[in-house]
């Protein structure tokens, strides 16, 4: 049987996206309509927001923790969270926790690996891009990674909070991104981390002067191949 997938939520728009992946794509492995059994939690994206304007990382990770102990008592058997931002408290949620995790960074890491790219472009909210969630990661795997400029850092943040957090989306919001992706291309980047999991709502391989890595798309695959193991065969192991 399939293992049992629980979802840490944090904000809607990304949770769903990675909710619905795993939906739709458990299908190539299971049948129609299949996919592996999943649970979510989420607490109130308010109480992570407080947490992270008043760099609580500490309060972040009690909060990630108390849905992992919520989804522990609902079966699931690891966890995911679609929300690139409060992985910076991973480091202080996985010696306590009930469930093991995959890391959303690591798995964008060994994908950007496998593909062969060496720069990576980071986007995602101001509390990720200034954080070393993914520049470590990237690390790890003997990748580079560049930051927006700060001005862009601040544009970006806004553009994700204020705009795809509630679940809008603007056409003058998709050109700041495409002019940000640009930048980094220039700057000798060869693909961009789409480091926020709403971002994927807007900008994709078909808009982008980059190729994309889907950070919320590429973390529910990753659970799919370990949920259903040796269901996988090798020749499909990419979804």
């Amino acid at each position: 049987m399939p293992q049992h997938i629980g979802i840490v939520a944090c904000s809607a728009e990304g949770a769903a996206l990675c909710y619905r992946t795993l939906c739709s794509e458990g299908a190539h492995w299971l049948g129609p309509h299949g996919h592996p059994e999943v649970s979510l939690h989420g607490h109130s994206l308010a109480d992570y927001v407080r947490c992270l304007e008043a760099g609580d990382r500490g309060g972040v990770a009690e909060l990630m923790l108390s849905s992992a102990h919520k989804l522990a008592r609902a079966g699931a058997d690891f966890l995911i969270c679609p929300d690139n931002t409060i992985h910076q408290a991973l480091p202080e949620v996985l010696p306590r926790s009930p469930l093991p995790w995959l890391s959303i960074a690591e798995v964008v890491a060994a994908e950007a690996a496998g593909r062969g790219y060496r720069r990576l472009g980071l986007t995602g909210t101001r509390w990720l891009v200034d954080s070393e969630v993914y520049p470590d990661a990237l690390a790890r795997a003997g990748l580079a990674c560049v930051r927006p400029e700060p001005g862009e850092r601040d544009a970006i943040a806004r553009i994700i909070m204020d705009e795809l957090v509630p679940g809008r989306i603007e056409a003058d919001s998709v050109r700041v991104f495409q002019r940000v992706i640009e930048g980094l291309r220039e700057r000798g980047c060869d693909a961009v981390v789409l480091g926020c999991t709403e971002i994927p709502l807007i900008i994709g391989d078909a808009n982008s002067a980059l190729p994309t890595l889907d950070s919320t798309r590429l973390l529910a695959r990753a659970a799919l191949r370990r949920a259903l193991g040796d269901a996988v065969r090798p020749e499909r192991s990419r979804l």
